[in-house]
């Protein structure tokens, strides 16, 4: 089996075993609620709270709600991988650390999910869910960003953090560290800043969902490079060690 199969097997189980260890996380509405009303006094408190004047902007513009569903509902995931298999392509030495780091910010975000289920904005007074006011245009139904008829599969209080905010922004590093163009850079940093807009803007996250997921995955970067030099400085020293074979059995 080669490398490439491997990868898009291994990519796929972490994924489908991610996906299903969200529905553990409890659905009890009423403390999943009031976790989110301490959100949000947190963020009035430190005058962060854009969410609503960000929704209200979102459904007054239909266009830029419409294109705002089928951003949330398809970047998160086709960026992601596009990425992903554009790294595997440049080498190991891009690849693994990246998707390490993918890996384990994932992880981060899961055992906050399973800890701390909270309600999105969608699900409080005063916040339209513009997923559901475009779902006739689109097809996703009224659960999120799940298609419809397929609500039932996934956990729509598994909300904080944002990993729509956290992988865009895991996107935007690896292009930054990877790509040899500006342009590419500058495009990774503006689908992180624009899916950082479209999740608060639809109302699906709150705008600490958002700064915790792209902490997340900050310390998923931070907890492989601490093991990264490790890895390749064992690496390099392999290399010259055959290297020093070869030349001996040469001469």
């Amino acid at each position: 089996m080669g490398a490439g199969v491997r990868e898009l097997i291994l990519v796929g189980v972490l994924y489908v075993g991610y996906t299903s260890s969200r529905l553990l996380a409890s659905s009890a509405e009423a403390p999943a609620v009031h976790r989110a009303k301490v959100l949000l006094r947190i963020e009035r408190a430190i005058e962060l709270d854009w969410e609503h004047a960000a929704n209200a902007f979102f459904v007054r513009h239909e266009t830029l709600g419409l294109l705002s569903c089928y951003w949330y509902s398809t970047a998160h995931y086709i960026l992601t991988a596009v990425v992903l298999a554009w790294l595997f392509f440049k080498g190991p030495r891009a690849y693994l650390p990246a998707r390490r780091a993918l890996v384990v910010a994932t992880l981060f975000a899961l055992a906050l999910y399973l800890m701390l289920p909270t309600a999105p904005p969608r699900f409080m007074p005063g916040y339209a869910d513009v997923l559901s006011l475009h779902s006739s245009q689109g097809w996703w139904g009224a659960d999120a960003s799940a298609p419809r008829g397929l609500g039932h599969l996934t956990n729509e209080l598994a909300a904080f953090p944002s990993l729509h905010a956290g992988w865009s922004l895991w996107c935007a590093l690896v292009l930054q560290r990877n790509a040899r163009l500006r342009t590419v850079k500058v495009l990774g940093w503006c689908g992180a800043f624009v899916t950082a807009a479209v999740v608060i803007g639809t109302a699906n996250h709150w705008v600490l969902d958002v700064l915790v997921g792209w902490m997340v995955v900050f310390g998923g970067v931070v907890a492989v490079s601490a093991f990264t030099p490790r890895l390749v400085a064992t690496s390099s020293v392999e290399t010259s060690v055959q290297t020093e074979a070869r030349t001996e059995a040469v001469s």
